[in-house]
């Protein structure tokens, strides 16, 4: 069954997509899996800076994906421009702040006393693909709070987007 954009103002089907067979969800699966390998052992200063470049995108799209939102799921366009901002500054917070975040720590001693170890670090590492189901209301705001953290640790990211939201979904595929 295709899925299809229809703007709730006037009911009118603005276009319609094919869901993806089982073959092609195993081959986004593993293309996931490849770029994991890769996308795991990058610094944070490159994974910085492609998530500042992702952010300046979504700037120059922000009318455009605002307008998207709007005619998908009848978002104030108003709000949608919000949203695609505040999609945008998140995305330059995590980039800023996701290595102190993300750094070891060596908790205090007397914390872990009972514990009988010598010492104590806590690691954080890319743990591989996440896979992401996502509701309509938001439909950009919903992704990137998810997908800014997971992406600034190392991780890939695999999106199920609502049905209703098709073009936003294919935008941030391309973003």
């Amino acid at each position: 069954m295709p899925i299809a954009t229809v703007n709730p103002a006037t009911g009118e089907t603005l276009g319609t997509f094919e869901p993806m067979g089982p073959g092609e969800i195993e081959e986004r699966l593993a293309l996931a899996h490849e770029a994991f390998v890769g996308q795991r052992s990058t610094g944070f200063a490159d994974r910085a800076r492609l998530m500042l470049r992702t952010a300046g995108l979504l700037e120059e799209d922000a009318e455009h994906i605002a307008r998207t939102m709007t005619t998908e799921m009848g978002k104030p366009l108003t709000q949608a421009r919000a949203e695609a901002a505040k999609c945008a500054r998140t995305m330059r917070w995590y980039a800023a702040r996701a290595e102190g975040l993300l750094a070891d720590e060596h908790p205090d001693p007397t914390d872990v006393a009972d514990s009988g170890a010598a010492r104590v670090v806590v690691r954080y590492r890319p743990v591989g693909t996440v896979l992401a189901v996502m509701p309509w209301n938001f439909p950009l705001w919903q992704v990137v709070r998810f997908a800014a953290p997971a992406l600034m640790a190392g991780n890939t990211a695999l999106l199920k987007h609502a049905s209703n939201v098709p073009r936003t979904a294919l935008y941030l595929e391309e973003l």
